[in-house]
């Protein structure tokens, strides 16, 4: 009787053994329950707006304006910033916009038909961490470089910048747009003049979706 009490006993030691550490543990796996959902950003073309602003007059007096057809396509990520770097853009010139119909005939057929240039393209190409954005413009056949500062808040994107259009040889377009706007073009001072300064902005929502 003793012999089977102390054979149960050794039995039962084994087994305690063998659980505290002489077999392989059971492995948990809670990274589903730890895992964070990631949502998805995507360009929302309905919520961009598009803007320029050109000066007339040694006064430097602004006119306003947009183009009504513009073609944007960008890529979907769980990162904000890289959906904007993705964005490229194809405005028809045509399309010019400045709430005048005489003038927005004149600046596609005198500006952008002088430097032949139907459409203008270009590419987002760097969204820094310092506030700065370049954008590539596509113009005249020239690309060039445009860096302009931005404000990113949640999913609402902005930014602004100020070019020349003499980077892309536009000068001739200039000079030909402010003969035929001669007059409107003249100030108090009585001089003609049509700046080759143009300000951007460029406003946008992103969607996201958890």
């Amino acid at each position: 009787m003793k012999k089977a009490t102390y054979i149960f006993a050794s039995l039962i030691l084994a087994v305690g053994l063998t659980s505290c550490g002489g077999g392989e543990e059971e492995v948990v796996d809670d990274s589903e329950e730890n895992e964070v959902a990631e949502g998805t950003y995507s360009f929302n073309e309905g919520t961009t707006e598009l803007e320029w602003t050109s000066y007339k007059t040694s006064d430097k007096v602004p006119v306003a304006g947009s183009f009504n057809e513009v073609e944007y396509t960008s890529s979907e990520s769980a990162d904000a910033k890289e959906v904007l770097e993705s964005l490229t853009f194809s405005i028809n010139t045509a399309s010019v916009e400045t709430n005048n119909e005489e003038r927005n005939g004149k600046i596609a057929e005198h500006f952008f038909g002088t430097i032949n240039t139907d459409k203008i393209e270009g590419s987002v190409k760097s969204i820094g961490d310092d506030g700065k954005a370049v954008v590539t413009i596509t113009m005249n056949g020239i690309d060039f470089d445009v860096e302009g500062d931005y404000t990113m808040e949640d999913t609402d994107f902005s930014f602004t910048s100020s070019i020349d259009v003499s980077s892309w040889n536009g000068v001739a377009g200039i000079d030909a747009l402010n003969t035929v706007c001669k007059d409107l073009h003249t100030g108090a001072d009585g001089v003609s003049k049509l700046w080759t300064e143009v300000g951007l902005s460029f406003k946008t929502t992103l969607k996201y979706v958890p």
